[in-house]
Formats: structure tokens, sequence, C-alpha cells
């Protein structure tokens, strides 16, 4: 927090408006993975319909599949549950990846935010920005700054009270300064979004 307020004056006016930052706890790495593919592209309620469904295939909404569990998975059981092909590939992919060892999840914590990217979109349907995230909330690292999340650069626009969205290319420059800790500048970035809307 002080050197956030030291180098970004507008940061520490969010910071006294925001509140300290409250880092997420983190869960199950694998149930992290499985529930961000199921949320691609859906509404959160629509999204959070159909993992119940999912889930309810292998006996509770409470317990994620094994690797083994999801490869033996029909194609009809999935669309049973609402799940479209294109996610029961990327469900499938990454359960291959865990199974045969491809995917280390216990081992991710030692590598740096490169090689975790770089495993972790080895996975299809596991992009760049579901790595940040999973690197921001899952390995509680500090200097990500997902530019490509468009909550993340409204929310430079409100604070910053730009006329337009910055660019990737511009939000990185915004949030140059916040190193070593951008990751926390990040979640005031959302933070600004969810208390105003551009133009007010």
């Amino acid at each position: 927090m002080r050197h956030l307020r030291r180098v970004d004056g507008v940061l520490a006016r969010l910071i006294d408006e925001c509140g300290p930052f409250t880092p997420r706890t983190p869960g199950d790495p694998y149930e992290a993975l499985i529930r961000s593919i199921m949320f691609q592209q859906l509404a959160g309620a629509a999204a959070s319909a159909i993992l119940g469904r999912l889930l309810g295939l292998y006996g509770s909404n409470e317990r994620y599949p094994t690797p083994a569990e999801l490869l033996a998975t029909t194609d009809e059981q999935f669309r049973a549950a609402g799940v479209s092909r294109q996610k029961a590939g990327y469900l499938r992919d990454l359960a291959k990846h865990v199974e045969d060892g491809r995917l280390d999840l216990n081992g991710l914590a030692d590598g740096d935010d490169a090689e975790v990217i770089e495993r972790l979109t080895a996975v299809r349907g596991v992009g760049v920005w579901t790595a940040q995230m999973f690197l921001m909330f899952q390995l509680g690292r500090l200097d990500v700054l997902p530019v490509g999340d468009l909550g993340v650069r409204r929310g430079m626009q409100v604070a910053y009270g730009l006329d337009d969205t910055p660019s990737p290319a511009e939000a990185t420059a915004i949030g140059e300064p916040w190193a070593p800790y951008r990751s926390v500048g990040a979640w005031y970035m959302w933070r600004a979004a969810d208390i105003r809307t551009p133009g007010t």
C-alpha cells in the first residue's frame, strides 16, 4: 500500500475509497481451471447452472470429477449437462494433461510467471488471461498486470478520467510504476470499474 500510494496519486485515492487490498483465498488449482473453462463466454448465472449439472453427473455438485472421470464422460453426458462440444474438448484436454503428468499443478508454484503461463496455455481452452488469473488468485503472484482484461482497462478509464478505454499497450504504461505490485493495482482497477461508470 505504501509503495502504490507513493508512486500513483490516483491509486492513493482509490485505496482510501475502497479500503485495503483483500486477496482471494486460493482453492484447488485443478477445480479452478475447470471453473475457468466452464465460465468462458457465459454469463455467471448460466455458467454456474451448467457447472452444477456437470458436477451432478459425478454424484454431487460439491465434488469435482477426477481427471479419469472426466475422460470417461461421454459426449452425450456432456451435452445433457449443457456443456458444449468445444468445452467438453477443453475439459478432456485438461484431464489428459493432468493425468499423464504433462501439467503438474502442484509444481507450478516453483516456476516463474512466464513458465506458469507457458505450461497452462499448453492446455486447449486455457489462454493467457486464464493463466494470469491463475497466477494472481491461485499462486498469489503480486506483479501480474492482465492488460487483456477489459475490466482492468475500463477501471483505468474511470480512475484516470480517460476519454476512451486504454489499449493494452497504454494500460501497460499506466501500470508500469506499480511494479512489483501490479496485481494489487489491477485489483483496484476492478474496484474502480465497480464503483463508477465512465462519464460519471
